[in-house]
């Protein structure tokens, strides 16, 4: 047999058998005889390169290394989902859709918590994968995808063109694995399988994409030229047949009742499954309905998403261990048996407060129940006394600070405890933390670790410091470098020219944050005027109350303060607002806007920006005093109240003509 001949032969082989294991789960030889076949492959490769082809197993271990995405723009939207999140809503979709197709029929699948993409194929090639983005254009990620091993790079059937939408995860297994190298390598571990998904579909270099063993289930055709199909049913089977690992669709159901108690079929099974899910997906059947039926401006009429609410699980409280925060308040943390809950592994969770604790009666050696608040917090949000066997421990407060052993005070009306140590070691760190966060001086590369060793090195005890480093000792720390500390020091000389509102939410001081901060700058455009005023003067401005007031005004009496101030002062940082114009237009005045839901034409905190810019103001809750919602796809309950209390409702089109 000739070179290429065998070269045909083994990439055919092993294309086989990577089906038969990464799609079929149906192994017929075994890792050694496939490693075998592979690195021979390899080695024919690397000698006769002019017989390569892009079918090859071997271009699926990644290689190329992008300075950026390209943009694609998706030909058919890829849209995004109503979320339902009760039986009643699941039958009033039916009453809906029946409203329009009377004989409508259904599937029911799972909604995978993963990444949504596309993939394109010519003639039966694969050329091409883009991620969802906004629906209508996303980024190019086609070498990533070509490392997602159930992928196929060639269909059964040479068809003109055939693009299909899937959504690419990463199995628990697999989470577990990648977690567990990483920590061994020092690295930050990822908080759940979706996040590792999404951060390894858009790496720039496709072999950390190939070691991360994502995988994909497709769910949906796009586009199809040269066959025809009348459902979705047959539409997954076609796909099936073409080599796709397709979602796993059991029926065609014509009754709603048959399909909700699907959906409950899948929501109590979902622990069991090795990925995550977040919910089921109901479609109409037909294609020709679905087009009967369209879509809204944010979503098809003929699908939705129905949302599981948070899954709990029980474990056992082992302890309560306190944290300190920037502002010295004692906060209670779980100390748990390590359990799986919603995509993670969960080994501590915050207990809020002592009163939280009495209230519910937590002691350590419970069986404790938790959930992950929004499935992304942990907390504990019951105990199981059934099986208390009288060995639990009533937890207390401490009279004094776990890291300096300061006096602990609760004030009156507060239900937290606090730390009076002025120079407390955990407030100092939690302090420079918030200082660099993103919402406040916006310091990029100064993470919690790097903090750590500064601290720990006494190159720095507070965070006016940081501009006072010397990049040669940053480069000597551990895992940095030049190129690492140069980042640092840039990001530094860049935040000196941040606007005022960030200088004042960076201090910490108690009662301010983001917003207040913003609306102070606002009032007093410097710095140093702010420091000169009264508890009375503060008081006059809308939505600055008397704590407030008495904490900006407590804060700046204290010289320890007054130091800390005049050291970022030398050091240049801005201190005065930097729009001096006042701005006339005060469209918004005495509005009131609350945002809900995905925004794709703005960032929220831009939106935001942009109506406090124009007078009006921004809260995270309906109210009758609300004066617009503005709704982002996936909007949730915030929708439900605004519609219910007659809130006028705007979407992202609306608001950017309000704003002209």
């Amino acid at each position: 047999m000739d070179i290429k001949s065998r070269i045909t032969e083994l990439t055919e082989f092993l294309n086989y058998h990577s089906h038969k294991y990464y799609v079929e789960d149906s192994p017929e030889i075994s890792d050694f005889e496939y490693d075998a076949a592979l690195r021979e492959l390899e080695n024919l490769e690397n000698q006769y390169p002019e017989y390569l082809s892009s079918l090859s197993p071997t271009q699926r271990v990644g290689g190329e290394v992008l300075d950026e995405f390209e943009t694609v723009t998706h030909t058919v939207p890829m849209e995004s989902l109503q979320d339902l999140f009760s039986e009643q809503e699941v039958y009033e979709f039916d009453r809906r859709v029946k409203g329009v197709v009377p004989d409508a029929e259904y599937t029911v699948e799972y909604k995978i918590d993963g990444l949504s993409v596309s993939l394109e194929y010519v003639n039966g090639e694969f050329v091409r994968g883009s991620t969802r983005g906004d629906g209508i254009t996303g980024e190019n990620v086609t070498f990533n995808l070509k490392t997602v091993k159930s992928i196929p790079m060639r269909l059964k059937e040479t068809i003109p063109f055939l693009e299909v939408r899937g959504e690419v995860f990463i199995s628990k297994k697999d989470f577990d694995m990648l977690n567990m190298r990483r920590e061994n390598n020092g690295e930050p571990v990822f908080a759940n399988p979706r996040n590792a998904a999404a951060g390894s579909l858009r790496q720039l270099d496709s072999r950390i994409a190939a070691e991360r063993n994502m995988d994909i289930f497709i769910f949906n055709i796009q586009q199809i030229d040269g066959t025809e199909i009348s459902s979705h049913y047959e539409g997954l089977e076609y796909l099936r047949k073409q080599g796709f690992k397709v979602i796993p669709s059991k029926e065609v159901y014509r009754n709603i009742s048959d399909v909700y108690k699907r959906i409950t079929e899948i929501g109590e099974n979902r622990g069991n499954l090795g990925f995550d899910i977040d919910g089921a997906v109901i479609k109409v059947n037909n294609i020709a309905q679905r087009d009967e039926l369209g879509s809204t401006a944010k979503f098809p009429r003929w699908a939705a998403a129905y949302k599981f609410p948070a899954e709990q699980k029980k474990t056992k409280l082992l302890n309560i261990s306190l944290q300190v925060g920037r502002t010295g308040v004692l906060t209670p943390l779980a100390l748990l048996e390590p359990v799986r809950i919603a995509g993670s592994t969960v080994s501590r969770a915050t207990l809020h407060n002592e009163d939280y604790i009495k209230e519910k009666d937590i002691r350590i050696g419970d069986t404790v129940i938790i959930q992950k608040a929004g499935d992304i917090i942990p907390e504990v949000v019951g105990v199981d006394k059934d099986i208390r066997d009288g060995n639990e421990i009533i937890f207390e407060m401490p009279g004094l600070c776990p890291e300096c052993s300061s006096p602990v005070i609760r004030e009156e009306g507060e239900a937290a405890r606090r730390c009076t140590g002025m120079n407390c070691p955990a407030q100092r760190l939690r302090h420079i933390i918030h200082f660099v966060s993103k919402p406040a001086m916006d310091i990029d590369g100064l993470g919690e670790s790097i903090i750590e060793q500064l601290l720990e090195n006494k190159m720095i005890e507070t965070a006016a410091d940081l501009y006072y480093l010397d990049p040669a000792d940053i480069a000597e720390m551990d895992k940095m470098g030049e190129k690492s500390a140069r980042n640092i020091m840039n990001a530094l000389e860049k935040s000196k020219s941040n606007p005022l509102y960030r200088l004042i939410n960076s201090l910490g001081i108690r009662h301010i944050g983001e917003k207040s901060a913003k609306l102070i700058a606002s009032r007093y455009k410097s710095l140093d005027r702010l420091m000169a005023v009264s508890t009375e003067e503060l008081l006059e401005i809308d939505d600055i109350g008397e704590k407030m007031a008495e904490s900006i005004v407590d804060y700046f009496s204290k010289s320890q303060n007054i130091e800390f101030i005049e050291k970022l002062r030398n050091a240049g940082i801005n201190f005065e607002d930097d729009d001096n114009s006042d701005n006339t237009d005060r469209r918004f005045e005495n509005k009131i806007f609350v945002l809900t839901g995905t925004l794709e034409k703005f960032k929220r905190s831009e939106a935001s920006e942009i109506i406090e810019k124009f007078g009006g103001k921004t809260s995270s809750s309906v109210s009758k005093k609300t004066s617009y919602l503005l709704a982002g796809r996936d909007g949730g309950s915030k929708l439900d109240k605004a519609t219910k209390l007659g809130v006028e409702i705007i979407d992202e089109d609306t608001f950017l003509g309000m704003i002209k």
